[in-house]
């Protein structure tokens, strides 16, 4: 593991959390950097998506930090706005940068009022910590009801010399973005203007955070970013875009799958393709409908090869194709053939299916081309024992 050039990185327990482990964390570039980042969709935004925003319009997409916060997601309360703001400006001022080029991130409770000296005392004992070596401390120090850290990493060899991409991310519960998901952070020392940032991270977004549901709650905090500091001395060529853009693809599906995988309560992790769909986005829709459908992951839950649900979930999904074209693999034995039932061993699937990773593969005869990848967990009895006491 390589660690991109020119970052520190700090974490350390402010009192955010009841437990005492690390709630607050620091990611510092040492020079300014470009910043992309995409958002919650979620009507309802907290208070540091909404600043995140604003300080990366009015920075011209410019980013010397990240400060973030796990226990509270500073959202749906009478101060929200307030504490972001002078939190970011506490941290700016230690670090000597302007107050609009720290994004601000929160992870938690909604509707609880957050304390923002908890964050402005512990601020300084943070910086004063900031290291390079310390990424994996504030992989850990963001997670909530995760049960490990979630980390990624690419190194890319292009014309000009290698650069390296880091990714970290949190998210068990309450996760089925459509811009982003919970809380995820990339770090790449390759330099490139914003505007390409942008592109290329809602590019890989889209292969990635957006491909993926726990239970289909979208949070009100979801965020993505993504900053470039050119301490590697290599300027991303137009040449080298697909190339670097593939690389960052592949660290956020990473990190989405891990996510997938940690799903509060699973103990399988499902990857769910559809092809032979009329367009790429159509499939989408159709694998999301069946990611999302809770008799679906507790089948999977109970290996029960009930491909019946499967093909109901498609048929709600809102988009027009055959049933009597489709064909359903379950650990690639077909379990439907053209809309009807066909044979298969089910003691045999039954014992496939009780591995930690699923695989279903709705396949669509005739002309279409369009295929999308998904990726969603089982649903337990343990999701409910997670949520049914978050805030107490």
């Amino acid at each position: 593991m390589n660690l991109p050039l020119g970052y520190r990185y700090a974490a350390a327990y402010a009192g955010i959390r009841k437990a005492a482990r690390n709630d607050l964390a620091l990611i510092v570039s040492d020079a300014p950097a470009a910043a992309a980042a995409v958002f919650t969709t979620n009507l309802v935004q907290a208070a540091p998506v909404v600043v995140s925003k604003e300080h990366l319009k009015a920075s011209g997409g410019v980013a010397r930090a990240i400060l973030v916060n796990a226990g509270n997601a500073n959202c749906a309360t009478r101060t929200g706005r307030r504490v972001a703001v002078e939190c970011c400006r506490a941290a700016a001022k230690l670090l000597k940068s302007p107050a609009n080029t720290i994004l601000p991130a929160s992870t938690g409770v909604i509707g609880v009022e957050l304390n923002p000296a908890l964050i402005t005392k512990a601020l300084p004992g943070l910086v004063e910590r900031l290291d390079p070596g310390k990424f994996q401390e504030v992989a850990e120090a963001i997670l909530t009801t995760d049960t490990v850290a979630k980390t990624a990493f690419a190194e890319v060899a292009l014309r000009d010399g290698v650069v390296r991409i880091a990714g970290m991310t949190k998210g068990s519960g309450m996760i089925h973005p459509q811009m982003a998901t919970t809380l995820g952070f990339v770090v790449t020392d390759a330099a490139a203007p914003s505007a390409v940032l942008q592109k290329m991270l809602q590019k890989g977004v889209g292969v990635s955070y957006n491909r993926l549901s726990v239970d289909g709650d979208m949070s009100t905090n979801d965020t993505v970013a993504l900053l470039a500091n050119g301490a590697a001395g290599v300027t991303l060529r137009p040449s080298d875009h697909d190339v670097f853009g593939g690389a960052l693809a592949h660290v956020l599906q990473d990190l989405a799958i891990q996510i997938a995988r940690d799903g509060e309560g699973a103990k399988k992790l499902v990857t769910i393709e559809v092809q032979g769909a009329r367009s790429e986005r159509e499939a989408a829709r159709i694998a999301r409908a069946i990611a999302n459908s809770p008799l679906v992951k507790t089948a999977i839950a109970g290996s029960d090869a009930n491909w019946g649900r499967i093909l109901a979930a498609a048929g709600y999904s809102g988009v027009d194709f055959n049933p009597g074209a489709v064909d359903i693999y379950l650990q690639g034995v077909l379990v439907c053939r053209r809309g009807l039932a066909a044979e298969f061993d089910e003691p045999a699937l039954k014992r496939q299916l009780d591995a930690r990773e699923c695989h279903i593969l709705f396949r669509i005869g005739g002309p279409g081309r369009g295929s999308s990848r998904f990726w969603t967990c089982d649903l337990t009895h343990g999701y409910i024992d997670i949520n049914a006491s978050y805030r107490t």
